[in-house]
């Protein structure tokens, strides 16, 4: 009798982080404004806190951290640290203008809920 066992491989995105093309001209002007170094690119991050558990963390900064995982996504470097990257695998970053204001939108598959304010999360 033969048996066959059934193997399911789940495969990481191709870049687990990604920006809109949106989301990069904002950050470009934020990178330009703030006159960052050449090396600069954007700090993506979670932190625990906020009102459902985690939240995001956005920061231009002119070099990647000693244990960075440095993304491209729209031609800007993303720098990710790997607690961070757990959470965020798969997350696609926006950034949309309304009636009511404007800022960037986080659409993250690993979360399993969030606020109301759009910047927290639970997994």
């Amino acid at each position: 009798m033969q048996v066959e066992t059934a193997t399911t491989q789940t495969e990481a995105p191709a870049t687990p982080v990604l920006l809109t093309a949106t989301a990069a001209t904002e950050v470009r002007r934020y990178i330009e404004e703030q006159g960052a170094a050449e090396s600069a690119g954007l700090r993506v991050g979670v932190l625990p806190g906020g009102c459902s558990g985690f939240q995001y963390g956005l920061n231009i900064e002119d070099e990647p951290g000693e244990d960075d995982m440095i993304l491209e996504s729209e031609g800007i470097r993303l720098f990710v640290d790997p607690f961070s990257l757990q959470y965020l695998n798969g997350t696609e970053i926006d950034y949309v203008s309304t009636f009511q204001g404007s800022g960037f939108t986080f659409n993250n598959p690993n979360a399993s809920g969030g606020c109301g304010c759009g910047s927290s999360f639970t997994v």
